[in-house]
């Protein structure tokens, strides 16, 4: 793929302010169209970038060396199964999907198709915290790390677009900024061995992790604070003392740099460390950790 056809599923917020003017404006590929389940909203993306929409997805699949998606989890995974199997690379957002089975049926159509993934955890392809991760990953001797991610998403008078997603909705932060802080705690502390976690107020979850290499973390997630308490960060404590996480911004050049490794992936045959299978097991560990709090909410309500 020396300049690869992108396709892209999705037409909402997050494929209108990143995806598409990401992939319009990449030197060295080519967004090939757009599909959506909204066909005007298909027609109105494709039409702000000089591109086709389609009508039918397996046409845009057809047109495109690879897809990139925008859309709910548990529409993704099966729209993506479906084009790795016709061959075409993925750019996936997260999660892969929400049940651990739809994850498995990606991985096992990439894998049986042998195309590249990536899945985009915007941290693992931000300029300022791309580099920090894989230094700390080189690094030995952590002992613990704790995250908190806290969005006003769902806060008083919120006017985020994201706001009005139905997944987020029925799914909460566990999902939606779950992924982020894992896609940093398994790379540099390692897979997840044990875990438990607790309910808070609204959607917010507290989780406590022990990993493979012996370390152990938290993390808390909400997209209900108050805009006063919203924030999120990373640090981690060790023999190299108390290290934090920079903060980040641009997820349009992070996606552009998504973009460039899954191309170098497909060229090279070598799994990219973001891929589909740290996808997958991202989903495992959340779905564990969605069953504790259903667990805890049966045992707080007397069952």
């Amino acid at each position: 793929m020396t300049k690869p056809r992108i396709g892209l599923i999705g037409t909402g917020p997050w494929a209108e302010h990143t995806h598409a003017p990401a992939l319009a404006e990449h030197p060295g590929a080519v967004l090939s169209g757009v599909w959506g389940r909204r066909p005007e909203a298909a027609a109105a993306l494709a039409s702000a970038h000089g591109v086709k929409a389609y009508e039918d997805v397996d046409a845009l699949i057809e047109a495109s060396d690879a897809v990139a998606f925008a859309v709910p989890p548990d529409v993704q995974a099966p729209l993506a199964a479906r084009a790795a199997a016709a061959g075409r690379h993925l750019l996936l957002d997260k999660p892969v999907a929400t049940t651990v089975a739809g994850a498995r049926e990606v991985v096992a159509a990439a894998e049986g198709a042998g195309v590249a993934s990536v899945v985009f955890c915007t941290l693992r392809f931000a300029a300022d915290t791309a580099p920090w991760i894989a230094e700390q990953a080189a690094s030995e001797g952590w002992l613990t790390g704790r995250a908190h991610w806290l969005g006003s998403l769902f806060g008083h008078g919120s006017a985020s677009p994201y706001a009005a997603s139905p997944w987020r909705r029925e799914r909460g932060a566990l999902w939606d900024v779950g992924p982020h802080v894992l896609s940093v705690l398994l790379p540099v502390l390692g897979d997840v061995t044990e875990l438990t976690a607790l309910r808070g107020p609204a959607d917010t979850a507290h989780l406590a992790f022990r990993h493979a290499s012996g370390a152990s973390s938290t993390a808390t997630l909400g997209l209900s604070a108050p805009p006063e308490a919203a924030g999120a960060g990373i640090e981690l404590y060790g023999e190299r003392g108390r290290v934090a996480m920079p903060e980040w911004s641009d997820p349009v050049g992070s996606f552009r740099t998504a973009v460039d490794e899954l191309v170098e992936s497909a060229r090279t045959g070598d799994p990219h460390a973001c891929d589909v299978r740290l996808g997958l097991r991202i989903t495992e560990i959340l779905a564990e950790a969605e069953q504790r709090l259903g667990e805890a909410r049966t045992a707080a309500d007397g069952g």
